[in-house]
């Protein structure tokens, strides 16, 4: 992503909350990127800069998308269970809602590659990806929100500094 002067830096591993929130903002952004270009250039072949623009969004959320999926499923969470019987639900749901915006990031990656590819994309699978990276954008609106008003909030409170420090270490490994 571009630097913005005098914008907050992002958190780093001493704040893996932080960082999960500054991923969340990468991910609105290149999530809209997706849902920008496929309104507007459904019908014609992608400019220079859309194609390059959804190729950085598709590989955001093949490296970093996953990361940050893998973060919190295999970090955050598993902690959250062990601490706060509360959590179980939205817990849950948040993974569901990672299994769904798995299934439809892969579709969103076949179609628009195979647009970059062919130039061109059919009536039906313009429509397809509309609908996918419409449903991703609402799915990740309403997944943001229970995690940022909810998840993060309670982690923050019941997590101790030695469970924040271990999330910190194991969000380090993951970017080795």
């Amino acid at each position: 992503m571009a630097i913005q002067i005098g914008a907050k830096p992002d958190s780093g591993f001493d704040d893996p909350i932080g960082m999960l929130k500054d991923c969340h903002r990468r991910i609105e952004s290149f999530l809209e990127i997706l849902c920008v270009v496929v309104e507007r250039a459904h019908d014609r072949c992608l400019t220079g800069e859309e194609r390059g623009a959804v190729q950085a969004a598709l590989k955001y959320f093949r490296t970093g998308g996953r990361r940050h999926t893998a973060d919190e499923e295999e970090s955050l969470f598993p902690r959250l269970r062990k601490s706060d019987a509360k959590s179980f639900d939205e817990i849950d749901r948040l993974e569901d809602d990672h299994h769904e915006a798995n299934e439809l990031h892969e579709s969103v990656d076949r179609l628009y590659s195979k647009w970059i590819e062919a130039g061109v994309l059919g009536l039906e699978e313009a429509q397809r990806l509309r609908l996918q990276t419409a449903r991703l954008k609402q799915l990740y609106s309403d997944h943001i929100q229970v995690e940022e008003t909810i998840v993060f909030a309670r982690a923050i409170q019941i997590l101790d500094r030695h469970a924040i420090a271990a999330i910190g270490t194991e969000f380090r490994f993951r970017r080795k």
